[in-house]
């Protein structure tokens, strides 16, 4: 009976053993503190204040009437307003911006004015690749 004694039941440890994990955590934190001081930082070069800024161009600003009438006034000309047809206003803005092509150009309209013609002239100057392309509006005080 010696032999087959009656053992006791193992009990089941529910432990886990974390000191591996911390000896990881502990290497990967000497690693990034030790390769932290090697990296060096971006330089970035920043304009001093005596520097001149090249001057803005006022943009192009193509006005949206109540009637869907068109202007499009040039600041840069001294602001002179000229009506124009859908069909004129691609192949003068091209003119334009063919001499300053930094000068944006702006949509204003009618608050009264169908959204769907603002987003139709919107969408003519796009589709013939007029660059810097936005609309105006007033803010609200």
């Amino acid at each position: 009976m010696a032999a087959t004694q009656m053992r006791r039941p193992r009990k089941v440890i529910a432990e886990i053993n974390v000191v591996p994990y911390i000896d990881v955590m502990l290497v990967l934190l000497i690693i990034f503190m030790v390769t932290a001081q090697v990296i060096t930082p971006g330089q970035i070069d920043l304009p001093s204040v005596g520097q001149a800024l090249n001057p803005s161009i006022a943009p192009l600003e193509v006005r949206l009437g109540k009637t869907g009438g068109i202007i499009l006034v040039d600041r840069q000309q001294g602001g002179k307003e000229q009506p124009i047809t859908r069909e004129q206003l691609l192949p003068t803005i091209r003119a334009i911006q063919a001499k300053q092509p930094e000068q944006a150009v702006v949509i204003s309209a009618d608050k009264n004015l169908k959204y769907e013609d603002v987003l139709r002239v919107l969408d003519n100057l796009q589709k013939g690749q007029i660059k810097r392309v936005g609309l105006l509006a007033k803010p609200s005080v």
